[in-house]
């Protein structure tokens, strides 16, 4: 057991197949992209920062070994402009942050220039992890997006994990001579019109038409920020008005379904790119969620979701219809007393507690009566939560981001007479999210034990370094560890290994996200002499390791 109510899968239990079953358990990852300044450089080139970010990890990890320090990331398979709808929209029509099967680029001139260095530094914008997870530069952003897990606590922990691995790249620029330091922000806006993401990925069986899965997840995703926004000072995308509202994503929403991500962004993204086995999975891309910093919200984001999805799947899931998706996302979030309503199709009002409580009771009622642990732990604060909230919102400060800022926006208004308009109160919502262990206020509230935590601090510090053992990932990072020198390239659902002597480079296929396990592939790292002994293990030995 880690934390203190959730548990891992426990050895040797067979997870229900995806599809099957009302479960939290399935194939799901996050990604954050972290909010980044240099104090001291304030018109600094961003995107020069995140690679900084990069670079600074890959030498905490990999000192001495130069280029070694990182593994080329393979775009080869990558379909970002795919819609699930159907239809694939036309290159020259998206919007340049659509094309994320193109690297990003920053040249050597300029980074040199800015820097101050000879133009033959070598620069990495991309690193594949030994957990699993990537971390790279996504435009103005360096983003973590972490190794496949298969359950919500493995999903805390991984997601925690890239903030462990944001903390030490700061650290090292800090400590590095010549450069500036930086800080890193987990949140979703700069409060200046722009808004940056936090992203879910689920798989779910291809079978289940995508329609089905849109109809039922928009009330779902209008209301979920109630259990887990991050709050934001302000009101508007230009935070035109004053005040707190509950998320920090939601007045950046403008449609109900679409394939953009950062502009015209929909409650429910399109992209059909699997990363699986495309006939069997689809991957569902949620970018309206909130970066928490907080465990339980971290938790119940995810795993109410796969809930969701369950009872979807199932056939079983509500489907209350809003006649305003949109003007209901944005309502909600600015009324943090809960107590706003939002117009359905039939004529009813309800507020996002109402809605949430439909899926719970849709939920409850369909749970079996073996639930397994994880699933039963989410049910039950989902629920109690809920309570909570309705109760009191103020009550849930242990367990709700939004909440516990507004607990302290709130003292430092009643002690100093702060109006919201105030500019202070904005920067305590930044310092809420500052990732320095000494600076944070969240941090500070996990110090003082005035949060509920999940995952102890040693066991983030291990998944920093360490895959996920019951997915394709710990092949990913296993590799990654062992052959540094022979992985040239690395993505999601293949590796591609160049072996000394050999004149074409071997792509070993990684499609089924529940292959290359390490009770699959764990006994050949072991006893492989080098990685052209390992291949030979790897290709000569049962299908069952990596094939679907």
């Amino acid at each position: 057991m880690i934390g203190t109510g959730g548990r891992r899968t426990a050895p040797g239990t067979v997870l229900p197949a995806v599809g099957e079953g009302i479960s939290v358990h399935r194939v799901m990852g996050t990604e954050t992209e972290y909010g980044i300044i240099a104090p001291a450089l304030p018109s600094a080139n961003p995107t020069l920062l995140s690679s900084q970010v990069v670079n600074a990890y890959a030498a905490t990890l990999r000192e001495g070994l130069g280029n070694l320090a990182g593994t080329r990331w393979d775009y080869t398979d990558e379909t970002p402009l795919t819609d699930a709808r159907g239809f694939r929209m036309d290159r020259a029509s998206a919007h340049p942050s659509q094309l994320t099967d193109e690297p990003a680029e920053l040249s050597a001139e300029q980074i040199a220039l800015e820097r101050g260095e000879p133009t033959e530094a070598a620069i990495l914008m991309n690193l594949v992890l030994n957990n699993g997870a990537r971390l790279y530069v996504d435009h103005a952003h360096p983003e973590y997006s972490s190794p496949e897990v298969t359950n919500p606590l493995d999903a805390v922990l991984w997601d925690r994990a890239g903030d462990h691995v944001a903390v030490t790249a700061m650290q090292r620029i800090g400590a590095m001579p010549g450069f500036s330091p930086v800080i890193l922000y987990k949140n979703n806006t700069d409060n200046k019109s722009v808004s940056y993401g936090s992203h879910e990925n689920y798989l779910v069986p291809r079978s289940v038409p995508f329609s089905k899965l849109a109809e039922a997840l928009i009330p779902f995703f209008v209301s979920r920020q109630v259990i887990c926004g991050a709050g934001r000072v302000g009101l508007g995308p230009l935070n035109q008005e004053s005040g707190f509202q509950i998320s920090q994503r939601a007045d950046f929403f403008e449609n109900e379904i679409g394939l953009e991500t950062t502009v015209r962004r929909p409650i429910i993204n399109t992209r059909d790119e699997p990363h699986a086995v495309a006939e069997k999975y689809r991957r569902l891309h949620v970018i309206i969620g909130d970066a928490n910093l907080n465990e339980v919200s971290n938790y119940l984001k995810v795993g109410t979701t796969a809930l969701v999805l369950s009872l979807i799947e199932q056939g079983l899931g509500p489907v209350p219809v809003l006649e305003d998706p949109v003007g209901a996302l944005h309502a909600i979030s600015h009324d943090p007393s809960l107590q706003v309503t939002v117009r359905l199709t039939d004529g009813r009002s309800v507020s996002g507690l109402d809605l949430q409580e439909m899926y719970c009771g849709a939920v409850l009622a369909a749970l079996p009566a073996d639930a397994d642990e994880q699933t039963r732990d989410v049910v039950d604060r989902w629920q109690s939560l809920l309570t909570t909230l309705r109760r009191d919102p103020l009550d849930a400060a242990r367990q709700v981001d939004w909440v516990a800022k507004l607990k302290v926006l709130e003292a430092y208004r009643a002690r100093d007479g702060l109006a919201w308009t105030d500019p202070r109160l904005a920067l305590i919502d930044l310092q809420y999210a500052d990732l320095r262990p000494e600076k944070g206020i969240y941090q500070r509230l996990a110090r003082r034990n005035d949060v509920d935590l999940l995952v102890p601090p040693a066991e983030v510090a291990r998944a920093a370094v360490h895959p996920p053992r019951d997915t394709r990932a710990y092949f990913r990072g296993r590799c990654i560890a062992e052959f540094p020198a022979e992985v040239v390239g690395a993505s999601w659902d293949s590796l591609i290994f160049e072996l000394a002597g050999e004149r074409r480079l071997q792509r070993v296929q990684t499609r089924e996200p529940l292959r290359g396990t390490a009770g699959l592939t764990e006994e050949l790292f072991e006893v492989a002499a080098d990685a052209e002994d390992f291949l030979a293990r790897l290709l000569s030995g049962p299908d069952r390791r990596m094939a679907p």
